[in-house]
Order: structure tokens, then sequence, then C-alpha cells
């Protein structure tokens, strides 16, 4: 599953934190997710790490997630990008997005990450209690 979505992306970084990979009928979402990501890893030359991207639904829920979490679907990703605050990556995307370079979609500025994903309308928000999913 080691699979290439983009230049800098692959499919296994996107997989389940409880170790299961992104269903069949989720890889498109995932390869327009990556597509979007690698826009951004382009832009500011820095690794974007993926810290999570799909969810099952049990793990979803195991954590705490959005019970309609766009993770379950595989088009989200948190991301951290080393040298960047959260919020600086928040920013670049929000240029980015407003450019045409990046889909309109959901993003969300935590403490510690940023959440980014490709759902088909625009949402916004910041969050603090919402925890890294890294065990």
């Amino acid at each position: 599953m080691g699979r290439q979505l983009t230049k800098n992306f692959s499919l296994s970084e996107f997989k389940c934190r409880d170790g299961s990979y992104v269903p069949d009928e989720y890889i498109e979402n995932v390869e327009l997710l990556a597509k979007n990501l690698q826009v951004l890893r382009d832009c500011i030359d820095r690794p974007v790490r993926v810290i999570s991207g799909y969810r099952s639904p049990k793990y979803n829920r195991k954590i705490g997630g959005a019970r309609r979490s766009q993770h379950m679907l595989a088009k989200a990703a948190d991301i951290k990008v080393s040298g960047m605050t959260p919020d600086e990556v928040k920013t670049t995307i929000l240029r980015l997005i407003k450019e045409g370079k990046m889909q309109q979609g959901g993003l969300g500025h935590y403490r510690s990450f940023t959440h980014y994903d490709v759902r088909a309308r625009k949402a916004r928000w910041s969050g603090s209690g919402i925890k890294d999913d890294r065990k």
C-alpha cells in the first residue's frame, strides 16, 4: 500500500492509526486530498506531515471525532509542517484557496496542527479541545 498519490504523498501516509487502510470506495477522495496537499507542499517547499488521515468509523468513535467526520470518507487530513505554526499553515492554505490553487473545503486550526479537507462546501473553525490523535 505504498502507492504514490502525488510526488510527495503516498497512500500509506493516510491509513488509519488503527492500522486499517483507506477503503477502495474512498480512493478518489484521498487522491483529491493528496493533490491539494501537494499544492501546499510545493508552495511552502517543506514536508507536510499527515498526523491523521483516514479514520475507520470505530477508531473515529474511540478518539471522540466528529460524528460525521470527513476523515471517515478519506477527505480530511490533520497536518503539521516543521518550522511553521498551525496558524501560518492555515493562512497559507487560505491564500492558496483564494488564488484558486487549492480546493475550497474545511479548514480548522488547532493548537498543535491544522485540519484541511476537501468537502464540497466551505467550513472554517478553530478548536482547542480536540486532541492530537497520535498515540
